[in-house]
């Protein structure tokens, strides 16, 4: 089963906590949090990012 991974663009206020939270899912790009693969196989932290984001931009579903 793939989860999809999602970041909201509007949303996002650039912190980087999903980035420094999961780095291989997320980066940082001009300001924006931006997820490095819109599906993965298998969760890692990806859940611990949605979690950590401080304006509910992440969607891991």
């Amino acid at each position: 089963m793939a989860y999809k991974v999602t970041v909201d663009k509007e949303k996002c206020v650039g912190c980087g906590a999903c980035s420094a939270t999961c780095s291989g899912s997320f980066e940082m790009r001009d300001g924006i949090a931006f997820a490095v693969k819109s599906e993965v196989e298998e969760l890692t932290c990806e859940k611990d990012a949605e979690s950590t984001c401080p304006v509910d931009a992440i969607s891991v579903s």
